[in-house]
């Protein structure tokens, strides 16, 4: 193989992979000079000039002509005078010869492996393209088709025929796909294994929703609405504190949309996760009540050095607090950044209530025991009952009943 046929060949495979000229160039040098460097050991003295479009290569070892009895003769950048006059009759002690260097004469073998290192190159390259291709996209939304389905992954191709992966653990619980269909996610993160890119996508990244809001909503795109904080259970819940600095823009009204318009979209391509957007603020007390919505909070205590949120709400309003699955609450937790403790809000009639333990000093603990075996652990469950009840539904004695009332009446009395 001839050095045109080699480089020719090179720059077209080269271009079918969209590698630039210089880049080109650059790695034809390399090569070559490898080359020379195997061959002579170096490669300081020589001269490599590449014409890709052409095919032309010119390889010139440079050398200084000395006398023949120099110290100096043996150096890489030295000749004799006697070898220079071989090449060229009137050359002189001081000149300088310009020798060159056929590529045949590296033999068959070395180019045949410089062909299949420059391929090699390439594919290398074209790999380093690619990883820093979609280094610049980590946090973006791309596009990709799927063409295998896996036990533990789902394999994508986009565009350019690059090989895309979407793990299991980065997919939502309700995503089913069929080769073929076209998939939306974020590239998660890229890595290099063994050589090759590892692109790795992400459905259920919060980045993901963030981004989707940034497609549908355009005052999110343009910045007029700022999304402070996204916490989200893949495909059950989520919640979007947003915020906007225009006292004019309405920023949950402008997420959600005419009838819900925007937010339809965003919860459809999520598998119908159920979002919420609430207005951010500083106030603690009130950004916790917004972000336990639909519950109505009563009140909150904060204990701020062990983040910790005690939150009283009414009977009624408990299970809304917890949510589903207790989603809500992991999530309003997540999204303030304090663990969020539910309390049922007492009426004043409990509030007003003792528990039967508290007269552990003036009544035996067995008559305590007797009365809660009959469900009764407060004085007011106790006096709510008559005299009758009492002897009907325990095996206490009259005289005991009597002293038991009369305790705990004095009580409510004080």
């Amino acid at each position: 193989m001839d050095a045109k046929v080699l480089i020719e060949s090179f720059a077209e495979f080269a271009r079918s992979k969209n590698v630039d000229r210089p880049t080109m160039i650059r790695i034809l040098e390399d090569v070559f000079r490898a080359m020379i460097r195997k061959k002579y050991e170096t490669d300081e003295n020589f001269d490599v000039t590449i014409n890709a479009d052409k095919g032309d290569l010119e390889i010139l070892r440079i050398r200084e002509i000395v006398d023949d009895n120099s110290e100096d003769i043996w150096d890489f950048d030295k000749i004799s005078l006697t070898d220079a006059r071989k090449i060229e009759p009137d050359f002189e002690v001081g000149e300088e010869v310009y020798e060159k260097i056929e590529l045949e004469e590296f033999g068959r073998r070395a180019v045949m492996m410089a062909r299949q290192t420059l391929i090699q190159r390439i594919k290398d390259l074209e790999k380093d393209l690619l990883f820093n291709q979609y280094e610049e996209l980590v946090g973006e939304i791309i596009s990709a088709e799927v063409y295998q389905i896996l036990g533990r992954e789902v394999l994508l191709i986009d565009g350019e025929g690059n090989e895309l992966i979407l793990p299991k653990g980065e997919q939502i619980p309700k995503d089913r796909f069929r080769k073929g269909d076209s998939v939306k996610a974020i590239v998660h993160k890229v890595e290099m294994v063994n050589g090759n890119p590892k692109i790795i996508l992400s459905r259920t990244s919060p980045i993901f929703l963030e981004r989707l809001f940034e497609n549908e909503v355009p005052e999110v795109f343009d910045g007029l609405i700022t999304i402070k904080k996204i916490v989200r259970e893949p495909g059950e819940r989520a919640k979007v504190a947003v915020e906007s600095y225009d006292d004019r823009i309405d920023p949950v009204g402008a997420c959600v949309g005419m009838k819900g318009s925007r937010i339809h979209a965003i919860v459809r391509e999520l598998q119908n996760e159920n979002i919420d957007v609430i207005n951010y603020t500083d106030n603690l007390e009130l950004y916790v009540s917004r972000a336990l919505s639909p519950a109505k909070v009563s009140s909150i205590s904060a204990d701020q050095e062990n983040k910790r949120l005690s939150v009283y709400l009414k009977p009624d309003q408990v299970s809304m607090a917890i949510g589903k699955g207790g989603f809500n609450i992991r999530l309003a937790s997540r999204l303030v950044g304090f663990e969020i403790d539910v309390f049922r809000e007492l009426s004043d009639a409990e509030e007003e209530d003792v528990d039967l333990e508290e007269f552990v000093d003036e009544i035996d603990g067995w008559v305590i025991d007797e009365l809660k075996k009959t469900g009764l652990d407060t004085a007011k469950s106790v006096l709510s009952l008559s005299k009758e009840d009492l002897l009907r539904r325990t095996e206490l004695e009259e005289e005991t009943i009597d002293e038991v009332f009369k305790i705990l009446k004095q009580e409510f009395e004080q």
